[in-house]
């Protein structure tokens, strides 16, 4: 078969990078557990923090006044503030009773917020102690969620870093799929990984504690998210190599990202074509659709998710797209060098945020679409900037052949409002 292209312009890898570090406008690292808690099916999520995380949580899930959730907050109460407990033992007291309600619960993440209060809470130390109380039945692990040292998706990042260090070993040579994917859309995967004759297969985060992959110098791994670049370096730490590929949005990023794979277990052309051949074609024709009201349109990304420049090459490469400026809070070159390679045009990329600074940017650039947090959202909507909320990006399933012309059409779709809109005012 042919294989995929290289770009013909330079891409962006060794574009200078505009580095900002001021005022910033992102959710903290306690979002992830949304969807986290639903990937993990025996898990718990316990926030040690205040009334503040707790209702952050119950919105950003919608949970009902009946559902059972496998999440829930550990909120400093007064005696807690004044010094008048002690918080370990709080802690342990807490951890006990929902033990004891919850038999179902193999793994129980302690996760710290941004209180002054938690900051000084060892809760490491709490998870070691709890661990060798209730082991083997539970395994207890902690991180971090707090704003002040974590954004948005990093929470993931910091969840499927504590896992890392205590995974199994093993001498086998396997495929590790890292990061959380909706299952319908994990499943499409697999599917395709396993028509090739690719396995064995495993994935973090696994669904329930039993399936945990092990690790190993044999191990081959391909990150599914951008945001990982913590629990990659730590993966690597225990032996294990990864696979370089673009991230998998798109049809052209969905078959480079296979292809990858497919070259290092020595599936054939062949066999590629025959396997991929129908879902691109698929993947194609559904971009296309959407391309017709994206072609020529130009784009601004503030910073949000780390998805921002996988997703900067898949709008100007496949749907016709300019990209004016592509800001990412991090950026981990190790893990998106592949799609900086095919991100051309020249678009300003920038590191962090200095929120004033890039608002004026944005406004000077007037974007068609402008990609930013909901509390950037309004204020541009009511300046005339047509915008597409970042945090739809992360919680929509977006990767791979079958919901390529659903991404493409979450960027289309307010343009063709703003386009009726106008339409209707003319009339």
């Amino acid at each position: 078969m042919n294989k995929p292209v290289s770009q013909v312009s330079p891409g962006c890898r060794d574009t200078p990078v505009l580095k900002e570090r001021g005022q910033r406008e992102v959710f903290c690292g306690l979002t992830g557990i949304i969807w986290l808690h639903r990937k993990m099916q025996d898990a718990f999520f316990l926030v040690v923090g205040s009334r503040t995380c707790a209702h952050l949580l119950q919105s950003a899930a919608g949970v009902m006044i009946f559902a059972e959730p496998r999440f829930g907050t550990a909120i400093l109460e007064e005696t807690d503030l004044a010094g008048l407990a002690d918080a370990q033992d709080e802690i342990d007291r807490e951890v006990e009773r929902l033990l004891s309600r919850r038999p179902d619960i193999r793994q129980l993440f302690l996760v710290g917020s941004c209180p002054s209060e938690v900051i000084k809470l060892d809760l490491s130390r709490a998870a070691e102690r709890l661990t060798q109380k209730f082991a083997p039945h539970v395994r207890v692990l902690n991180y971090s969620g707090s704003g002040i040292e974590t954004t948005f998706t990093q929470g993931e990042d910091a969840c499927l870093e504590s896992m890392v260090p205590v995974l199994p070993e093993t001498e086998a040579r396997e495929l590790l799929l890292v990061g959380a994917l909706p299952d319908v859309v994990e499943d499409q995967a697999l599917s395709l990984l396993t028509k090739m004759g690719i396995g064995p297969i495993r994935v973090l985060p696994a669904h329930r504690a039993d399936e945990t992959p092990g690790l190993g110098p044999n191990t081959v791994y391909a990150p599914l998210q951008p945001f990982l670049g913590e629990t990659c370096a730590a993966i690597e730490r225990r032996g294990a190599r990864r696979i370089d590929a673009p991230f998998p949005f798109g049809e052209e990023g969905t078959t480079l990202w296979l292809r990858a794979i497919a070259d290092e277990f020595g599936v054939s052309d062949e066999t590629f074509e025959a396997v991929t051949a129908a879902p691109r074609a698929r993947a194609r024709k559904a971009i296309a659709a959407a391309a017709e009201t994206l072609k020529g349109r130009s784009i601004f990304f503030f910073p949000d998710s780390q998805l921002e420049i996988p997703l900067a090459r898949f709008l100007t490469r496949e749907c016709g797209m300019t990209a004016i400026e592509v800001g990412a809070p991090y950026i981990h070159k190790g893990l998106v060098g592949a799609d900086l390679d095919l991100l051309a045009g020249g678009p300003t990329i920038s590191e962090g945020q200095d929120v004033d600074k890039q608002l004026d940017r944005c406004r000077a650039a007037r974007p068609d679409l402008t990609v930013c947090g909901l509390g950037l959202a309004n204020p541009l909507e009511a300046e005339g900037l047509t915008t597409k909320w970042a945090i739809e990006l992360v919680f929509s399933p977006v990767h791979f052949y079958e919901q390529a012309g659903d991404l493409a059409g979450l960027f289309a779709r307010p343009i063709r409002r703003r386009d009726l809109l106008k339409l209707e005012a003319a009339e």
